[in-house]
């Protein structure tokens, strides 16, 4: 029960965040402008954080919220085709109760899974810039610190940048390519995705087997 105040307190600190003034900014001026597509939402418009089982032995790790995807729903990887992507094969694999998600209301659960973000504010581009990524820094360390993951899913080059840095890593001591599987120190390993962005599955960069993979790849270090 400590676990969970806590948590639920790091979540507030987080969703009432302001030291970004450009993603402040911008993240305000989407939820206003909004799109098209999306013009009888009530945009989320704040910073997003994990979410997930308390409990899990599994931290998945993404860039940022997007534009009309996390910062229009509030939740991670929800509301765009990354999500559209991710949680289908979660599902496939058992660590989500379904694979369609939509917004903060339908239902899902995550089991053994925490998802979250290197940056918690939408970007500009889909690009956070390194000051920003540093003064969120402390929120990805106090949810590791919280939830004591075992396993980390890097979901993209920065997310892998960013953990790597966590455990005193540089980039260049580990290269970062789709599948590969390291440990950072007698118990805890790093598995690292390309990220489900529609830019690499549309491309073929990321396929639905290639991702599939990734989650059978976490199940076999869990057992």
């Amino acid at each position: 029960m400590n676990n969970l105040h806590n948590l639920s307190s790091l979540e507030n600190e987080i969703i009432n965040c302001r030291l970004c003034p450009r993603l402040v900014a911008w993240r305000e001026e989407v939820a206003m402008q909004k799109r098209r597509a999306y013009f009888n939402w009530d945009y989320w418009g704040k910073p997003v954080p994990g979410f997930g089982d308390p409990k899990a032995r599994v931290m998945a790790v993404g860039l940022a919220p997007g534009a009309h995807g996390s910062n229009r729903t509030g939740r991670m990887f929800t509301g765009d085709a990354s999500g559209d992507f991710l949680y289908p094969a979660l599902f496939r694999a058992g660590f989500a109760n379904q694979s369609r998600v939509e917004d903060l209301n339908d239902g899902l659960f995550l089991n053994d899974l925490f998802i979250t973000a290197v940056c918690r504010c939408a970007p500009p581009a889909n690009k956070p810039n390194s000051d920003e990524m540093n003064l969120c820094q402390p929120f990805l360390m106090r949810e590791i610190d919280l939830i004591q993951p075992k396993i980390y899913v890097a979901l993209g080059r920065i997310a892998y940048e960013r953990i790597l840095m966590l455990y005193s890593f540089r980039p260049s001591d580990m290269e970062f390519e789709h599948g590969a599987t390291y440990f950072l120190d007698e118990h805890h390993t790093l598995v690292c995705s390309y990220h489900p962005s529609r830019q690499n599955t549309q491309t073929g960069r990321l396929t639905k087997e290639m991702f599939d993979q990734i989650w059978l790849s976490v199940r076999k270090v869990l057992e």
